[in-house]
């Protein structure tokens, strides 16, 4: 079946942003959507000076402290190639609030807003750029979406990793929910309102396990951090050793199913 064709031409090479928590807490999911980027034929390049994209300074009120992290992200994707970023939240402040943070400097403000418009969501440029169409390889199984915030808010993507999940034959996609509602995590908002964070979480993984989802999957594994967490911690009081709630990034998600 002939693919559509997309908007925006597909490019042979893309700049890929780990981000910190990737980076940290979930290296194997970075691996994986570079992969899936490659199999499809893309030269992924990797800056090995990259560093936080400066979101969590800037969320809690410290724009001088954001801009100096910015300012360095700027110097490192000199080439016009698409900067593909696993995760919503970060690809959110890198593409929306780069240029805001530096209104004041004529400069450096134009090299923000020319990165802004390179800046893609790893499902969004997957579906829109790549026109992906994952040949399912695995067996039948049910999962459930969590879809983060600023995914679907503030980079408008919150339909992509539905059709990329769709697109696997033997994958059927539970409906949660609340499906709309944060998870609580919120970046530093889990660490300033634990009480509150904590409340938003245990609603979340009731949903994600009401469902009867063999697993949750995300595109941000900022969320998956604490979906995953606040499960493990309840299967720990309850005397479990088996997780009840397992679940992974999307991208290695897609790999596994798509893999022979």
């Amino acid at each position: 079946m002939k693919q559509p064709e997309s908007a925006v031409p597909r490019p042979d090479d893309v700049y890929f942003f780990a981000t910190c928590v990737v980076d940290q807490f979930f290296p194997g999911a970075g691996m994986d959507a570079i992969t899936l980027l490659e199999r499809q034929g893309i030269r992924v390049h990797f800056p090995d000076e990259q560093t936080c994209c400066g979101q969590p300074a800037y969320t809690s009120g410290f724009p001088d402290e954001a801009r100096k992290v910015a300012a360095h992200q700027l110097t490192l994707f000199p080439n016009d190639w698409p900067v593909v970023v696993p995760s919503g939240s970060c690809a959110g402040m890198m593409k929306h609030h780069y240029p805001t943070l530096f209104a004041a400097d004529p400069v450096r403000k134009t090299q923000a807003e020319a990165l802004s418009a390179r800046i893609y969501e790893l499902t969004d440029f997957l579906v829109n750029v790549l026109n992906f169409q994952p040949e399912d390889r695995g067996g039948d199984c049910t999962v459930v979406l969590h879809t983060s915030c600023s995914a679907r808010r503030e980079m408008g993507v919150h339909l992509t990793g539905r059709k990329l999940l769709g697109g696997l034959g033997k994958v059927t996609v539970a409906q949660q929910d609340h499906e709309s509602e944060c998870c609580g995590f919120g970046g530093t908002f889990s660490v300033k309102q634990p009480e509150i964070s904590g409340a938003m979480v245990e609603d979340k993984v009731k949903a994600l396990k009401a469902t009867g989802a063999e697993r949750v999957v995300s595109a941000d594994c900022g969320c998956l951090m604490n979906i995953l967490g606040h499960a493990a911690w309840k299967d720990k009081q309850a005397g479990l050793s088996k997780p009840t709630l397992p679940g992974e990034h999307i991208a290695s998600f897609l790999l596994r199913r798509t893999s022979k």
